[in-house]
């Protein structure tokens, strides 16, 4: 049943305009803050997990080369020795 009190009427949209407008100040509230916090960890120094995850691929390369390095150089080492 709706009133036909034009008073009241008008007091209904006037709750509706500002319930809509709370609803979008706490959109652009939310999304304000969330560039914010964005722009804050743009500023340090922090990596995506793509350039982690390669990074660490190369580092395990690296490692695995080394070690094969390390065992040719003591085998060369020891046939020196035995000469």
């Amino acid at each position: 049943m709706q009133s036909q009190n034009p008073i009241v009427s008008d007091f209904v949209k006037l709750m509706n305009s500002a319930a809509g407008t709370v609803a979008g100040m706490g959109r652009e509230a939310r999304d304000s803050a969330r560039e914010r916090f964005k722009e804050l960890m743009g500023d340090m120094d922090f990596v995506s997990r793509e350039e982690f995850e390669a990074v660490k691929l190369m580092a395990a390369t690296a490692r695995e080369e080394a070690e094969t390095l390390k065992k040719r150089i003591d085998d060369l080492e020891s046939k020196l020795a035995a000469k």
